[in-house]
């Protein structure tokens, strides 16, 4: 009967080791998220400047040819 208890005493030791681990790597996989969030903005980042560079002329000449429509008032006569 000693052993019985020895085993499920050793077992729960082990068990209590292998449910730490897990937590802790939970826990380190929230951290490794956020930086792979960061990486993904910075890459964004990265091909938004690049195509202003390659485009910047194009859509300079673009977003001059828009005319808006005016919002003064209207001369009285």
């Amino acid at each position: 009967m000693v052993s019985l208890f020895q085993t499920l005493h050793t077992l729960s030791y082990v068990t209590a080791d292998r449910v730490a681990d897990r937590l802790r790597s939970v826990k380190e996989e929230k951290g490794a998220s956020a930086v792979e969030y960061a990486i993904l903005v910075g890459a964004i980042a990265l091909v938004v400047a690049a195509a202003v560079l390659v485009f910047g002329t194009k859509l300079k000449a673009l977003f001059e040819g828009i005319s808006l429509p005016s919002t003064s008032p209207a001369p009285k006569s």
